[in-house]
């Protein structure tokens, strides 16, 4: 892994972990736009299916607040990341 991935956050990480960025033997895509633009979402053991599909992520800081999700799908030209599709009650 690169310097510049070992020092992102890894969504769903504590705001108060001592070492919220990835791990070296984890698999992740970046995460680019919308909320969450930035971190890092964890796909380590994900099919080839679930990789293809849209993720809905919990987040309080998206267009809904508590309760509410942020969409992503991975982009098809750049597997490494996802691009933000919105967001949901």
């Amino acid at each position: 892994m690169d310097d510049s991935i070992l020092r992102r956050r890894v969504y769903g990480a504590d705001h108060d972990d001592p070492d919220p960025g990835p791990r070296p033997d984890r698999d992740y895509g970046e995460l680019v736009g919308g909320p969450l633009d930035g971190l890092l979402l964890d796909v380590t053991g994900w099919t080839g299916a679930q990789l293809t599909e849209e993720v809905r992520l919990p987040t309080e800081i998206g267009r809904y607040g508590p309760g509410g999700r942020t969409h992503y799908c991975r982009r098809e030209a750049d597997p490494a990341r996802w691009d933000w599709s919105g967001d949901s009650p």
